[in-house]
Parts: structure tokens; sequence; C-alpha cells
């Protein structure tokens, strides 16, 4: 089946996170429109709408007054089946890392089979490590290694360049039997539901294990389950607590 480029990237997201400068809100507009790409979530901006953004969007308003604002991530990721976060700092657990070719190419091959997000964090401090958890996968743009620092626009425009660059590229149709993964809000219940299990039977104490939670994060997102295979650890957990031992830790 022959696909258009607009067709290639109709189920990729730009989602924007607490953006301080709502000009870069229109720059990263303009970027998308000038690649075909058209969705643009907005999860707390500081300020918009504005003058600024129109401005800065330069004939990309239809992509601005066509953007979703968001009050949280959860909203901006409901039903995404791929999670990509941009991030140019090293962390403490890594997560599994894509260069931006390798990046666009996986979006636009997930994107035949559902929706899928790329996550832009603030300005001054990136992703939240937090919002990193929601991720799948982590991008890095290469730089400098004395200045690597890229303004949010500047990322965005190079990442959407890749993307469409992969979209060119036709892509085989996806085959029969592809596997359903489980979209990112019921990963978070999962996740929930698990921290919850490990407390409650004193495998971890809340005020602690952060760094546990990360990792077990980052098995679960890297084997994509699907939603038999979710539904197969929910009820583990299930049954897990409906054993349960006394609470060890203080609330």
């Amino acid at each position: 089946m022959v696909t258009s480029v607009k067709e290639r990237l109709q189920r990729v997201r730009f989602v924007l996170i607490g953006t301080t400068h709502p000009g870069n809100i229109g720059a990263v507009a303009r970027a998308m429109k000038n690649m075909c790409l058209r969705q643009l979530y907005l999860v707390h901006p500081k300020n918009y709408p504005s003058a600024d953004a129109t401005a800065r969007a330069s004939g990309a308003d239809d992509l601005l007054a066509g953007a979703r604002l968001c009050d949280d991530l959860d909203s901006a990721l409901l039903g995404c089946r791929l999670v990509v976060g941009a991030s140019a700092r090293l962390r403490t657990v890594q997560w599994p890392q894509l260069a931006p070719a390798q990046c666009a190419s996986l979006l636009i091959d997930e994107g035949q089979q559902g929706e899928v997000a790329l996550l832009f964090g603030r300005e001054s401090s990136g992703l939240s490590n937090a919002e990193l958890d929601r991720c799948n996968y982590l991008v890095q743009i290469p730089a400098n290694p004395e200045y690597a620092s890229l303004n949010l626009a500047q990322a965005a425009q190079i990442l959407a360049y890749e993307l469409h660059m992969a979209a060119l590229v036709e892509q085989p149709e996806a085959a029969n039997g592809t596997q359903e993964v489980a979209p990112a809000e019921l990963l978070e219940g999962f996740f929930e539901h698990l921290n919850q299990t490990m407390e409650e039977i004193g495998f971890s104490d809340p005020q602690q294990s952060r760094k546990l939670q990360r990792r077990l994060r980052r098995l679960f997102l890297r084997a994509r389950p699907d939603l038999d295979e979710l539904n197969i650890l929910r009820g583990i957990l299930s049954a897990t607590q409906g054993r349960k031992s006394p609470r060890r830790f203080p609330s």
C-alpha cells in the first residue's frame, strides 16, 4: 500500500512541556509545518496564547490554532504506544539511547500502528526525571561536548527534519498480528499498582526506592508488554496483595 509523507507522519505528536518563551512554541510550529508534521501538544506553557508565538510561527498559524493544551502529561500521552524523550543530559539510570535518524525511523515505523510522541522539556532544565520515566527511549542530538545546549526550536527542527527524511522512504505495510502494546496510560496504572504492591508486602520503602522504581520502569518500558501480558502482571500483583503481610514502612 502506497502512503504519502503526510500520512506516515500523521500519528507523530510533538509534546512541549512547560515552555517558558512563547516564541519558541511558534518556532516549533513553523518547523513542524515545514516538515509535514501536524500534531502539537502543549503541557502547561508559561504564556500561551501569545502574539510572540503567532509572529514566530510565520504562517504556521493553523498548527497553533489546532494545538492541544493539556493540564498534565497524562493527557498529552493518552493512547500513545511509544514515547521518546529529547534529552541532552546523561542520567544516573541509563535509558536506551537513539540517534536522531534512529529515533525518526522508529517513530515512523511505530506510527503505522498507533499514536507516538516525542517529548521536549523546558528551555532551562529540559525534562524532569518523572517525565523521563514516561519514555521508552531517549534521543540525543550529537553536538559540541563543550557547548551542547540547543535552543528548543533548533532541536525540534533537527528532529522534524529527520522524521521527514524517514517518512520519504516508503514503509512496508504492517504485518498481520502486529503486537498491540499497552498504551502509556495503562502502563502508568500498572506502575502505580506495582509500587503499591511492593510497599504493601514490605519489599520497598517508598521514601528510599526511587532508583528501584526507575529501574523497574526501564525494564517494563523496554519489554513493552501487550494488553494481555499487562493484565497477567496486574493479576499477579492483585493476588499478591490478597496475601500481603503487614505494612513495614510508615506512611
